[in-house]
């Protein structure tokens, strides 16, 4: 006689496997908890191979946690930690019973096996409860996507978990430690051999500028570079002009690599503020030389229209690319900037501006100053993780407009304190012919018509001697010199370059 074996509901078959894993143990070593404190207390040099990366918290039995706690305390004052002395201090601080008494302490004396595997049984630990960590992030992840406790949408949520899991990955094991003195120095030669073999001493990432590239250097990798100016100062033209040089000069370098990996190398820029065809067609206007203004109104001939398609052509191969996401959140930005290093390779990252950035998801600063400042601390962590260069544009405070001479000063800064400290170089940009064309004379200003011509006179001569004329002010360098670089600046075309073209008439 035939069986029949009862059958299960696809439902209930898939439910199964996920009723096991809701009943799993989560990752410990107590062995490895017992075996590391038994080494401490048997010889306190062992507490050197894990107090970098071990912590209290890492272990899964709070008691060890508070044992751990009083060892590294007592060995960090200079003092002897042993089972007769720690036994005297928890006595004292009325946690000897809470942390299983003298017995105990004993039992993890017997516990250990040998100082020399001390670091092995601390990285088992913090492994241990790094996994217990991300089982913990996946629980609140399945959590908040079921809708339980958290009105964030689905997008916030997925940037909240890549912060989660940014930070954790943060904490413990990302610092490089020391470095021998002799590897140093072999850095430092390999950056000033780069700047010997390229004309003008450039070692960093040119910004196209030949008298910026004298000053800086170019752009190093890991460096904060923030740019800032006044509304209609040409900040997002001359960053626009740093990211597309870059950009050429990064498809240069591939044009001549030996090697696929040697050709990697891309510029991202992310504009807030702009739109991306907006951003091209800057560029366009710039490199085909007809008026961006003329070509929103169609007010183009046939021979432009040919040579702005010719010049289309040539740029789509630039490595050079655009995100125009309004408001981008710190950590969305970060995973785009991983992911362009990880299938790209990523030279240069710039953010048009900070100010319209808004922190990490699932933060909720106290005061915009706070806000800015966790930014900016954000963008220069960014350039030091991916080793690139960050350039940040940066509004400028109304404070500029009240005084005579308007050119810009740190403490124009908007929420100063945090961008000021967190970069690496500060540079403004600034043109007298902005301020000085709202200045012309007003006839009825006058009683008499010669004094009116006179200063109708000398104003016209202030008005061509500032004309197409940028100065750009570094007024913070922690790697060089401070000043002021003259910039040739042309309106028309928003277009920055060295200052000797205006002779050359280019």
């Amino acid at each position: 006689m035939n069986t029949i074996e009862p059958q299960t509901s696809p439902a209930t078959s898939e439910a199964q496997p996920l009723l096991g894993l809701s009943q799993r143990i989560p990752p410990s070593n107590q062995a490895a908890e017992q075996a590391l404190l038994g080494a401490l207390l048997a010889n306190n040099r062992a507490y050197e191979r894990v107090s970098e990366f071990l912590l209290p918290e890492h272990f899964v039995d709070p008691v060890h946690g508070r044992i751990y706690q009083a060892i590294a305390r007592r060995i960090e004052a200079g003092q002897l930690a042993d089972a007769i002395t720690l036994k005297a201090e928890l006595e004292h601080s009325g946690a000897l019973d809470s942390v299983g008494g003298t017995g105990y302490l004993g039992q993890l004396l017997a516990a250990m096996v040998g100082i020399i595997n001390a670091g092995d049984y601390g990285r088992a630990i913090y492994d241990a409860w790094l996994r217990r960590q991300l089982i913990e992030i996946g629980e609140t992840m399945v959590n908040s996507a079921f809708g339980a406790g958290t009105d964030l949408p689905g997008k916030e949520q997925i940037e909240l978990a890549e912060q989660t899991l940014f930070n954790l990955a943060e904490r413990g094991g990302s610092d490089r430690g020391f470095v021998d003195f002799e590897t140093a120095l072999g850095e430092a030669i390999e950056s000033a051999e780069s700047a010997f073999k390229h004309a003008g001493g450039v070692s960093g990432i040119t910004t196209g500028l030949r008298d910026v590239d004298a000053k800086t250097g170019g752009l190093h990798n890991s460096d904060l570079v923030v740019l800032a100016g006044r509304p209609g100062m040409g900040k997002s033209a001359l960053a626009t002009k740093f990211a597309f040089s870059a950009a050429k000069s990064l498809r240069e370098a591939a044009g001549k690599a030996a090697s696929e990996a040697e050709a990697r190398g891309s510029v991202a820029l992310f504009s807030l503020e702009m739109s991306a065809e907006q951003l091209a067609t800057r560029l366009l206007s710039e490199e085909a030389r007809v008026s961006g203004e003329r070509i929103r109104r169609g007010d183009i001939s046939q021979k432009d229209f040919d040579r702005f398609v010719a010049v289309s052509r040539d740029l789509a191969s630039l490595p050079l690319h655009i995100d125009d996401t309004p408001a981008i959140t710190l950590s969305a930005m970060r995973t785009r900037c991983r992911r362009l290093a990880r299938t790209r390779g990523l030279s240069l990252i710039v953010v048009d501006y900070l100010q319209l950035m808004r922190p990490s998801a699932g933060t909720r600063p106290e005061n915009r100053v706070l806000e800015i400042s966790q930014i900016t601390q954000g963008l220069k962590a960014m350039a030091k993780e991916l080793n690139v260069p960050m350039l940040a544009l940066s509004q400028l405070s109304r404070a500029v407009e009240s005084r005579e001479d308007k050119r810009p000063q740190l403490s124009d800064l908007r929420e100063s304190g945090s961008i000021e400290q967190d970069a690496d170089i500060v540079m403004f940009i600034y043109r007298d012919e902005y301020y000085e064309q709202n200045r012309a004379p007003k006839e009825a200003a006058f009683d008499r018509d010669d004094k009116f011509h006179e200063a109708m006179d000398k104003w016209q001569a202030n008005m061509e001697r500032m004309h197409n004329r940028a100065e750009l002010l570094i007024e913070k360098n922690r790697h060089g010199a401070t000043g002021k670089i003259d910039l040739y600046f042309e309106g028309e075309f928003t277009r920055f370059a060295d200052l000797d073209l205006i002779h050359d008439g280019d």
